[in-house]
């Protein structure tokens, strides 16, 4: 068995290249990448074309909380978890992840919400289900950053190199920052409050561009 971590950090990098636990925890959030960014790249044109508008959005906020609520209700009565430990996942339960991120690629599901609503149905305890949607965090964002960089290079100049490396940076430090708060949070509470305020939202969005 892992030793549960209090929170999400990097001490176990260092020794990724002797330390099977950490190659295996690589191997996860790789195989937890795949699946959306496979999705993503095949059918980014179709999500765009269809799913970018106003009253599509906010269909999918209130959807999100409406599962959100569901499964809070199934974990409160059927979710032992299984795994208690992001050390103790196997590529099975990574994979299962992964499959449950794809669900963000529709405009208005948060992929957090995805994540971490996904790794508490297929086993994974509240917290590790945030903790592992947290790492998962750092490859999806360094690709969509590359991809971006990639798309828009004849817009960028090597000036301009600076300033997005430090934004990166800085974004990755109030992530961090963030996450640790919100593991605290959800070691004594549920979700529900995040479902309340995406119904909210999705109803001044949709009354909003309904007018």
């Amino acid at each position: 068995m892992g030793v549960t971590r209090t929170g999400p950090d990097f001490r176990g990098v260092s020794g990724l290249a002797r330390d099977p636990v950490q190659q295996r925890f690589a191997t996860n959030l790789f195989v937890a990448f795949l699946p959306a960014a496979i999705v993503g790249l095949a059918f980014q044109s179709q999500i765009k074309a269809y799913l970018f508008n106003p009253v599509s959005v906010a269909v999918a906020l209130v959807v999100g909380a409406i599962v959100i609520f569901a499964v809070e209700r199934w974990y409160a009565k059927h979710g032992a978890p299984g795994v208690t430990s992001v050390d103790d996942m196997t590529w099975k339960d990574a994979l299962k992840v992964g499959l449950a991120q794809c669900f963000s690629l529709i405009p208005g599901t948060s992929r957090s919400g995805a994540t971490i609503m996904g790794g508490m149905i297929f086993g994974l305890s509240r917290r590790v289900a945030t903790e592992f949607s947290f790492f998962l965090a750092v490859p999806i964002m360094f690709a969509a950053s590359c991809y971006q960089l990639v798309k828009y290079r004849d817009l960028l100049s090597r000036d301009d190199l600076g300033p997005f490396a430090v934004g990166f940076v800085v974004s990755f430090i109030a992530a961090l920052v963030a996450v640790k708060a919100l593991i605290r949070y959800v070691a004594h509470h549920d979700f529900k409050a995040f479902a309340w305020y995406r119904i909210v939202l999705g109803i001044v969005v949709l009354g909003y561009f309904s007018r």
